[in-house]
């Protein structure tokens, strides 16, 4: 049988990648391919645990990172891993990049020494494709408007930006793909499809 393809949607907070990952899964869908939808952190019942610790309560950056990164090994064990083997697509908002833009680069935690505690808790595991949804934090803190969100959503406007700057940096050093994320929801998802078919050979 052949192994599922793992194909991560990664951005900032506010810019679209829940409903984008939704829409890419219908679309894998309606091209004859099995797809698992999850999320990071939390697509576990474990994690759902430590995303409430995760996103509530103050943490210090490393504890910070050590709960995600135990999230995440739980998260490949419980969901990634079973259905790529069983040849299902997994399409999940966040993995490992995630941890390098927040806690390696924005937390000044050192993307090595996060990116080594990541690779342990997966077991090695890589997405076949990255695609990061690009957009600029004037754009953002407008989709944020509104009532205060969680611990992450509520840092200051220059974490959130090195949030950003650090996406655009890693993405050209890993081979990440970046999409503008400006356009109206369905031309976001056009741009989106556009790259993972052509990954998949669709």
């Amino acid at each position: 049988m052949q192994q599922g393809r793992f194909i991560v949607l990664e951005g900032g907070d506010a810019t679209g990648k829940s409903t984008q990952v939704l829409l890419l899964a219908q679309r894998l869908r309606e091209a004859g391919r099995e797809v698992e939808v999850t999320f990071e952190p939390g697509g576990t019942e474990v994690g759902a645990t430590i995303r409430e610790v995760v996103l509530g309560t103050p943490l210090d950056a490393r504890a910070e990172a050590l709960l995600i990164a135990a999230d995440r090994a739980q998260h490949v064990a419980e969901v990634v891993r079973p259905a790529l083997e069983k040849g299902v697509d997994v399409v999940s908002d966040r993995f490992v990049p995630s941890s390098l833009a927040y806690q390696g680069v924005a937390r000044s935690l050192g993307v090595e020494e996060v990116w080594r505690l990541s690779d342990w808790a997966t077991g090695g595991l890589e997405p076949d494709l990255v695609v990061v949804l690009d957009t600029a934090d004037e754009v953002v803190r407008t989709r944020r408007a509104g009532p205060a969100g969680d611990r992450l959503e509520r840092e200051g406007s220059a974490f959130h930006q090195r949030v950003l700057d650090a996406y655009r940096e890693l993405a050209a050093a890993h081979g990440w793909v970046l999409v503008d994320a400006h356009g109206s929801v369905e031309e976001v998802a056009e741009a989106i499809w556009q790259i993972v078919s052509k990954h998949l050979e669709l």
